[in-house]
């Protein structure tokens, strides 16, 4: 929770606006929803305490990637916003036990499966 709160911090200042937080769906939940513009976009957030073996980044498989678009879609049906564009985001937060929070976000991090 303290990684999607520091994402959600982030997000605003680049001026990113909250629609949800922990959007929970039948098929499953999405971390952050938020708008950029007109364009709803679909926050995976990653938190690690350390980067010694993998990016958080790297978390966010084809299997996650696939599940992540079936919430969206979820998500967008019934909240009547078919008509807008959206995208998906991945911010990694590290969280170390010494030394500074690391903040990475990747925009348009993957495309929705065909």
């Amino acid at each position: 929770m303290q990684g999607e709160r520091l994402a959600e911090k982030h997000l605003r200042r680049k001026g990113l606006k909250l629609l949800a937080r922990r959007f929970s769906a039948p098929v499953g939940e999405l971390d952050l929803v938020m708008r950029d513009g007109r364009t709803i976009v679909f926050v995976e957030v990653k938190t690690l305490s350390d980067r010694r073996f993998k990016d958080p980044q790297d978390q966010v498989t084809p299997a996650k990637q696939r599940k992540l678009f079936r919430i969206a879609q979820w998500y967008l049906h019934h909240k009547k916003l078919d008509d807008r564009p959206c995208r998906f985001d991945v911010t990694s937060v590290v969280i170390p036990r010494e030394g500074e929070v690391e903040i990475e976000h990747f925009e348009d991090a993957f495309l929705p499966p065909r």
